[in-house]
């Protein structure tokens, strides 16, 4: 039997440990820990990584990821999964909502919604997830995201809920 499928194909994905990362981080603020990361100073976190993403914007309440999903993120009938936009929704959500945490507050997702707009591909070129907070909290603080292919059309949004955990 013979295939068309070729030869298999890999990657390698490295990363930094991620425990010794983010208690670096927990001596900042939100807003300073995701800057650390931006200029290098902190490792992006391992998921960055595996998924191909990385933060490159970070402004009080509004942050910024970019992503180029290779072949290895296609799902079974040959487009980018879904799992990798509603994971950009969810960290550009979580992070902006970090963005306004003092040194020692941490936040987790609770909820995500998210509306899958059009398809990705690879001809899609780079992502761009925006995240913005529309609500901040003590306890509650809520967020909302979108994703953008290379030509600037809506792929997804996203509305999220983020539980704040005091020191």
């Amino acid at each position: 039997m013979t295939s068309d499928w070729g030869e298999p194909r890999s990657k390698t994905i490295s990363w930094h440990e991620p425990l010794a990362a983010a208690k670096a981080g927990a001596q900042l603020s939100g807003l300073e820990h995701l800057r650390a990361i931006i200029n290098g100073e902190l490792p992006q976190p391992p998921i960055a990584a595996l998924m191909g993403f990385a933060l490159d914007r970070a402004e009080p309440g509004d942050v910024r990821f970019r992503c180029t999903p290779d072949e290895s993120v296609y799902n079974p009938i040959g487009m980018v999964h879904g799992g990798l936009v509603c994971t950009l929704l969810d960290s550009v959500a979580g992070c902006a909502v970090a963005s306004t945490l003092p040194t020692g507050v941490g936040y987790t997702s609770v909820e995500i919604k998210v509306n899958y707009l059009r398809s990705v591909h690879l001809h899609s070129g780079e992502l761009v997830a925006h995240g913005w907070v529309t609500k901040p909290g003590r306890r509650i603080a809520f967020a909302e995201g979108d994703v953008r292919d290379s030509d600037g059309k809506l792929v997804a949004t996203a509305s999220s809920t983020c539980l704040i955990i005091p020191g």
